[in-house]
């Protein structure tokens, strides 16, 4: 562009004047339609896929049924390649992982109001369907807890799990089958974006006030306390927990609890001094579970109070199909608790996958996740299984000891299965105030305190919707809290919109390149010229008046200090540039606001030109046939192209004087 303008110039010198190149925005054609653009990405994104499959079917001569399967299934591409060694790797892996896992479930189930067996039941079934379908290699599947807490506190809205804990398990089983066809949905039509609603410091605030609210529901289990409250904030929980301690209660559960505890944090705390003692960290729940349940059991414990897991019900996963309630009368309230389950169960596990995918240096399919995250949770929702997803603390475990694939998931579920044939009956004895002590262990790592110093110090809005999540969760719910977040984050987007900056701009010297003045206060303005530009993608109902009163209320200023200086005739204001290159959509109000703008400056004698204006504005101005009002001769390609011709113009009208 810079040397076409330069080549014009040199043209204009030497020779008769030649049509600026803005006469090609005036000849550009009809930019394709909405719906035009509708057909042209699904012609894109899905027909284009299958005939590129049919492509290869051709070339590979192979039958076009498996290579459907290929593409949805990953493990059919990567499991003709995998290697014994590889599978020692994975071995390895998948039994460490199931050490965390199987005391986690446990916890986990109880957090989210369920039976011990549905957590064990959750790091089955959807582990199984995700390794055939995701493309992650490192990501951990299986309850989570900050999904377990919102589970237990909007689910508890509908249902006591106390008084009918069928009904309660029956609307934790729709919540499933919803979550999952969300996410399925979202992967299937690639709706990933729909995920990012939930902003990364809304994400931090969130896990952050979770982790507390979570840490805190154990109080309950690490005193062995009976009496205890249902809801989530902090305040209620603190004082039931005050008005708990002047009841009877046994000080044993507190200090098997307590005594865990410092030993998980120590061999978490040696897992870190020295990698190589992973294991460590990763074995001391089991090992605190199978020692506690011994103590409990050789020492006849629960006859002085210890409160215990009691009966875990034998046996693998037990079909659910027929306990979905689809004529639930909360039907409404399921399906908003399975969209917002889905949305946070997403953003965890691709967040988690990404940055471990990251390390290991490839690339992660986000829409694939989707699918493989969306049919895993609707299949464990017909085999007793609630809403699963990716743990950072059991994938962080899995990456450390050493996993190559997913084999490592396959081989934690069958490690489950096992556990759930063999050990339910030691499970018995299991003190409750141990799995409390598991969850407690498992918190440190939801709160990011360096990531939320880093948004305090990057952007202070965004640490406004980080302490809106934090506070939200930890005072009111989990719901009020990622509403406040997202409803401040849609808030700032929208003022954005409706307040955008309009910049004046100058030249930087001896170049083409023109810049905000107050960024660049050596730019340079050009006398009897405004240069403006609208720093906002939309010129619409919200902002077109707005935009239009700015524009004119920098003209009027610009007009007052030329009255102040007694600014010669030949340089007061004459021309209005107003740079629209960032302007990507318009509607009938910014068409209107631009015409008022015209006639508003046309009656003081200043011209409007246009300039960088995009294809579709063009086609709008066109059609509004703005562009004749405007005429066609003040529309221009470039802001540097209108300065040098309008200039080149005053010095020709001048000479001529």
């Amino acid at each position: 562009m810079g040397i076409e303008l330069q080549n014009h110039q040199s043209h204009h010198e030497d020779g008769p004047a030649e049509e600026p190149i803005s006469r090609w925005l005036v000849d550009t054609p009809v930019p394709p339609s909405m719906w035009q653009e509708l057909a042209g990405y699904i012609r894109k994104n899905l027909l284009s896929k299958k005939d590129n499959r049919r492509n290869k079917t051709k070339n590979s001569s192979s039958n076009p049924v498996y290579s459907c399967l290929k593409s949805v299934f990953p493990i059919l591409i990567w499991g003709r390649q995998y290697k014994l060694n590889l599978f020692k790797k994975d071995l390895m892996a998948g039994l460490t992982l199931a050490s965390l896992c199987i005391p986690q479930s446990i916890g986990y189930a109880n957090l989210a109001g369920l039976d011990p067996e549905y957590g064990l039941y959750t790091s089955v079934v959807p582990p199984l369907i995700y390794s055939t379908m995701g493309s992650s290699r490192e990501l951990a599947i299986g309850p989570v807890a900050v999904v377990s807490l919102l589970l237990s506190s909007m689910v508890r809205d509908l249902q006591d799990p106390v008084t009918d804990p069928v009904a309660y398990r029956k609307i934790v089983f729709t919540v499933t089958f919803f979550a999952g066809a969300f996410q399925a949905i979202f992967g299937l039509f690639r709706l990933g974006f729909l995920v990012d609603f939930l902003s990364h410091a809304a994400l931090v605030g969130f896990m952050a006030g979770a982790a507390i609210v979570i840490g805190l529901q154990q109080l309950k289990g690490l005193f062995g306390l009976s009496h205890f409250t249902n809801k989530t904030d902090i305040v209620s929980v603190l004082s039931s927990v005050f008005h708990s301690l002047h009841h009877p209660w046994q000080p044993l559960n507190f200090v098997i609890g307590s005594s865990f505890l410092i030993f998980i944090l120590l061999a978490r705390f040696l897992g870190k001094r020295n990698k190589k003692l992973f294991w460590i960290p990763a074995m001391a729940p089991l090992i605190s579970v199978v020692l506690a349940t011994l103590i409990v059991y050789l020492t006849k414990a629960e006859t002085r109070g210890v409160k215990i897991v009691k009966h875990i019900k034998p046996g693998f996963n037990q079909p659910s199909v027929n306990q979905l309630q689809f004529s639930s009368p909360h039907l409404g309230q399921i399906v908003k608790i399975g969209l917002i389950s889905a949305i946070i169960a997403l953003t965890e596990a691709i967040a988690v996958g990404r940055s471990f995918a990251t390390i290991k240096g490839y690339r992660l399919d986000g829409n694939k996740e989707m699918m493989a995250m969306g049919f895993m949770n609707i299949a464990g929702s017909f085999t007793s299984c609630y809403v699963a997803t990716g743990s950072f603390s059991r994938t962080a475990v899995n990456f450390s000891a050493g996993c190559e694939t997913v084999v490592s998931n396959i081989v934690m579920a069958i490690t489950v299965m096992i556990s759930l044939e063999v050990l339910t009956r030691f499970l018995y004895f299991t003190p409750t105030a141990i799995l409390a002590s598991i969850i407690l262990s498992a918190l440190p790592g939801l709160i990011d305190i360096s990531g939320a110093l880093h948004i305090w110090k990057l952007d202070k809005l965004d640490f406004l919707v980080l302490a809106a999540a934090f506070f939200g969760v930890l005072f009111a719910s989990v719901e009020i809290g990622l509403l406040l977040a997202v409803g401040i984050s849609f808030t700032r987007i929208m003022l954005s919109s409706i307040r955008p900056n309009i910049e004046a701009l100058g030249r930087l010297s001896k170049t083409d390149i023109f810049g905000d003045i107050n960024q660049y206060p050596m730019a340079i303005k050009t006398p009897g010229l405004l240069t403006l530009r609208i720093s906002s993608p939309l010129l619409c109902f919200a902002n077109a008046n707005f935009i239009r009163d700015r524009i004119l209320n920098s003209v009027r200023e610009v007009e007052e200090e030329e009255n102040e200086q007694e600014v010669p005739k030949d340089k007061v204001l004459q021309v209005l540039i107003l740079d629209i290159s960032c302007v990507m959509g318009i509607d009938t109000s910014g068409v209107v606001a631009l015409e008022e703008l015209h006639k508003e400056l046309a009656s003081n004698d200043i011209r409007l030109v246009i300039a960088s204006p995009r294809w579709r504005i063009l086609h709008k101005l066109k059609r509004a046939k703005l562009e004749e009002k405007v005429k066609e001769e003040n529309i221009f390609m470039t802001v540097g192209e209108a300065v040098d011709i309008h200039v080149r113009a005053r010095s020709t009208s001048h000479d001529l004087c």
